[in-house]
């Protein structure tokens, strides 16, 4: 900021400066004076409607509230005047008047304003007190408490846009209500606790905080422990970290009590990270209590002999069929069955899968542990299950996987695209941002065969056919083309290949395929024409688009409309494929690929493959491995006999998990680190107890390449150590002298590995919130933007790629007539073994469930709420079927995470020939129940 721009003021009789569009209360702040307030708060629209923060202005008659009222050159103020200090009081004595002191948190805002000013009781008299509702499992509400500054109400509805909180009734009945007067349980509240956040007296607190039990009782889910009433927490202490769960990376800061064995975490809130701004969705809110559940391993374990390796283990006690063991022995048998299958069946009969919830660190150890130790290529983890066909078309495409414009350029962009993703479930907070874009201007276009949240902010919503996104997107690109919408000087010369694409998509202009698309012609064309003008338009993409047989042409597609119209190299433009989990991009950057060394150097090069032979003082195989799904069958076929397998549960998320089951059921040799006895660890040899993302230190890359540090928030419950020192462990009795001292030290070589990540150094990450990557050398820039000159290519261009729709592999018949569709859902991740063992998230979403349109229940005589079974070619399962109008006639979805109800038992291992991806989001299905069957 430029002197020139600053504004000179006065306050209490000293001169301050304050920026342009600075209030005088954050202009005092910033100047070391704290004026009262309440209803302020910053990332809030200022109100001004508590009257706490007003303050005498020389020559007006009445005080102003310096939370709302801007300065000017040569104002004179006083906020600590007598009559300013007189009036402030007074409001704090009043609204003291209406909160009784045993429903006032003991630290709120309002308590310390109170003792600031001298505020010690009232003369008022208080109001009538409102009941306390405990109906929600994370979040208490006791309106007593309540001053009405309509914190909460603007978070809700301003920021996190969920317009759930409200303001009723007139005058001295005003309330604060969810919905229309409902308890916080029953209402559409969707956990964020944005509102928790925003509170200054405790109206809104964390359940964990208060004493009471939640009413009335919830359900409970398959991992579920019994919800107490928790004791009175003693005093907590902050500790900066991570969120565990999506690709968002939002940074956190958890409150713990307890030391030791003891330590357990009571709270969470945001912190102002560049990818959150404070931010939390349920998940980073509520879901923090799996580290201390029951079920957490804390000691090695080995199959007992002659016990049958399955997943349906005695539920009573899984851990029957193994014992425990020391670190030596666990270590020493786990190497010995690795050793012994490379000795007697060559290195290619081996195979791992790292973890996309682990750190950059341990990404690379791993992937490092597989190449030089074990021999082989045969490394691979879940972006093959989520974003491969992605970064196939993406590579091809532009020459990087990497998203080129972090999600927060929605703030600069005029047209947002989202397709095939579900931002309001699997990305809340990107999604919030996107919602806060709308409420700006920006239009907003939602491209998706189901009608998710985000529909009701959209400009456009195009509720496209099942398998009929290519030719949608081609439809689009015909527009485009046809009306001389291109970008021609851009085409010329930053691309190449586009007179074949164009040829392609002139095939398919919307008059012809709206009867497979579903979308009009005319609603087509205006999408076309709205993303082509922009001026600034944006893409972002999740597996609705990748998980098909089709995936790497959907992206092709999504990469063409934007080179096409030149819309990607700055800000508001380009393309971002939403990363499912939180650290799915460091782990693809960290080489957890078969194909791939890290920053995406080919194995079959033989001068990249010379450059780590050197790095690994190593021969490394010339022989590129085996992706996930091809890594099973083989495993069925013989060819693979032993893996090791860190942090993931491909026996839930692989697809046609009977298949994937036998596979790893038949290993001669299967070694899993993770946290919990999952699905896959029950097929184990030996299992050895890792770290939490709370408990490690490490650095973590999110969706927008921005590389952040996590640090330990609870000490490792019993015997369980940090993932790093596991895999070296490994790698040691494997014959590598590996001796790294830390994270710190695995992150010195894995700069010297990554280009990308040459210029980022340890004592960067401690020092600042989040570093962007590419950052090729200390001293040069990071880029947010990617793209702006030329593209990372072997000529400097980008690549269009023709494309022609294809069916998918599995269509429906008379057989199994509807189509389903996975996901994941709100309350929970992936496989579900961490948020099902949060006992907030399991009390909110406690029972698998599918949803189908209410047309197609009441044709198969089924009510909403009654049990059905889904059954395709490969498996059946029972579940809860729920009407939902915004699924399409003749299609069916379900999320993943429910071991009661897997969602994969039922899905088919069809897979995108590029990517090598399953196509998770398309089969065929039929719906029935006990009354049907018997009929």
């Amino acid at each position: 900021m430029k002197a020139d721009d600053m504004i000179r003021f006065e306050l209490d009789g000293r001169e301050i400066d304050a920026a342009p569009g600075e209030s005088i209360l954050q202009a005092a702040r910033r100047a070391g004076t704290d004026i009262p307030h309440l209803c302020y708060t910053d990332g809030l629209r200022a109100d001004g409607n508590c009257r706490a923060c007003v303050v005498e202005i020389d020559g007006e008659r009445v005080l102003a509230p310096s939370c709302c009222r801007a300065p000017k050159p040569g104002m004179k103020v006083k906020a600590e005047s007598e009559r300013a200090r007189a009036s402030q009081r007074m409001v704090l004595e009043l609204l003291r008047a209406d909160v009784p002191a045993e429903a006032e948190k003991a630290d709120s805002e309002l308590a310390h304003w109170c003792d600031e000013l001298g505020v010690k009781e009232s003369r008022f008299a208080p109001r009538e007190q409102p009941a306390a509702d405990r109906s929600h499992p994370g979040i208490a509400v006791n309106l007593a408490a309540c001053i009405q500054c309509t914190r909460c109400l603007r978070a809700c509805r301003e920021e996190q846009v969920n317009d759930v909180i409200g303001l009723a009734r007139r005058g001295a009945d005003t309330a604060i209500v969810f919905d229309f007067n409902d308890p916080m349980g029953t209402s559409s509240c969707v956990g964020c606790g944005e509102c928790v956040q925003a509170c200054p007296t405790g109206a809104l607190l964390p359940a964990a905080l208060v004493t009471a039990a939640p009413e009335p009782a919830v359900v409970l889910g398959a991992f579920a422990e019994p919800i107490t009433a928790p004791a009175p927490v003693a005093e907590t202490k902050a500790i900066d970290s991570l969120c565990p769960y999506c690709g968002v990376g939002c940074q956190t800061t958890y409150h713990v009590a307890g030391e030791g064995g003891e330590a357990k975490i009571i709270h969470v809130v945001g912190r102002d990270g560049p990818a959150n701004s404070g931010r939390l969705c349920v998940k980073g809110r509520y879901g923090f209590g799996y580290p201390r559940h029951s079920q957490r391993l804390t000691k090695p374990l080995i199959r007992k002999p002659g016990i049958a390796k399955a997943v349906d283990l005695d539920p009573a006690n899984p851990l029957a069929a193994f014992r425990e063991a020391t670190w030596d022995e666990a270590l020493d048998f786990a190497a010995a069955g690795l050793a012994r299958i490379k000795a007697q069946h060559g290195p290619h009969a081996l195979a791992g899968f790292g973890s996309a919830k682990g750190s950059n660190e341990e990404a690379y150890l791993f992937q490092k542990l597989v190449r030089t130790g074990f021999g082989t290529h045969n490394v691979d983890h879940c972006t093959r299950l989520c974003h491969a066909s992605s970064v196939a078309a993406l590579l091809e495409g532009i020459g990087s996987g990497a998203v080129s414009n972090p999600v927060r350029d929605v703030e600069f962009a005029d047209v947002i695209v989202v397709i095939g993703a579900n931002p309001a479930a699997n990305h809340p907070v990107a999604a919030s941002f996107i919602k806060n874009a709308v409420e700006r201007g920006a239009k907003l276009v939602l491209m998706d065969p189901r009608e998710t949240p985000l529909a009701r902010h959209a400009h456009r919503f195009l509720q496209f056919r099942p398998d009929a996104d290519v030719t949608l997107l081609l439809s689009l690109a015909c527009v485009i083309i046809e009306e001389g919408l291109t970008d021609e000087a851009f085409i010329a010369a930053r691309t190449e290949g586009f007179d074949a694409f164009r040829a392609a998509a002139l095939a398919f202009p919307p008059e012809r395929v709206e009867a497979v698309t579903g979308i009009p012609a005319e609603t087509a064309r205006e999408v076309a024409r709205l993303y082509a003008k922009g001026p600034n338009s944006i893409i972002f993409w999740g597996m609705g688009v990748s998980q098909h047989t089709h995936g790497t042409d959907n992206s092709r597609c999504l990469i063409a409309l934007a080179l096409m119209t030149g819309q990607i190299g700055r800000r508001g433009t380009g393309l971002h494929p939403l990363r499912g989990q939180n650290n799915v991009q460091g782990a693809s950057d960290a080489g957890l690929i078969p194909m791939m060394f890290p920053d995406y150097q080919r194995v079959a090069d033989p001068a990249i493959r010379a450059k780590f032979e050197a790095l690994w003082n190593t021969p490394l195989s010339d022989k590129p491995g085996l992706t996930v799904v091809e890594i099973m069958d083989a495993a069925l076929q013989g060819q693979i006999r032993g893996m090791c397998i860190e942090g993931e549960n491909p026996a839930m998320s692989d697809p046609d998990l009977a298949h994937a089951r036998a596979a790893l059921g038949g290993l001669d040799h299967l070694v899993v680190q993770d946290l919990f006895l999952t699905e896959t660890a029950m097929l184990a040899d030996v299992i050895l107890p890792a770290s939490s993302l709370m408990e490690k230190s490490g650095s973590f890359t999110n969706t927008d390449r921005l590389v952040q540090l996590a640090q330990p928030v609870l000490p490792l419950p019993g015997d369980a150590r940090p993932d790093w020192w596991i895999i070296q462990q490994v790698a040691q009795r494997l014959g590598l002298a590996w001796n790294y001292a830390g994270p710190a030290a695995i992150f010195d070589e894995l700069r010297q590995a990554l280009p990308a990540y040459a210029g980022i150094t340890w004592a960067q990450l401690e020092a600042e919130s989040a570093v962007v990557a590419p950052k090729f050398t200390e001293d040069g820039p990071s880029y947010p933007v990617l793209f702006e000159d030329d593209f990372p290519t072997a000529n400097g261009r980008a690549r269009f790629v023709a494309v022609t729709p294809l069916p998918a592999a599995e269509l429906p018949d008379d057989d199994y007539p509807m189509v389903l569709t996975t996901g994941r859902v709100l309350e929970h991740w992936h496989t579900g073994s961490m948020t099902r063992r949060a006992n907030v998230l399991d009390a909110l979403e406690p029972q698998p469930w599918c949803t189908v349109h209410p047309d197609d229940l009441a044709a198969a005589g089924i009510a909403s709420g009654e049990t059905v079974t889904l059954e395709t070619r490969r498996g059946a399962i029972t579940l809860e079927a729920r009407a939902d109008r915004g699924m399409q006639k003749g299609s069916v979805f379900m999320p993943f995470c429910y071991v009661e109800a897997a969602a994969n038992l039922l899905t088919q291992p069809a897979l995108d020939p590029f990517g090598k991806i399953p196509e998770f989001k398309y089969c065929a299905v039929r719906i029935t129940t006990k009354e049907t069957v018997e009929t």
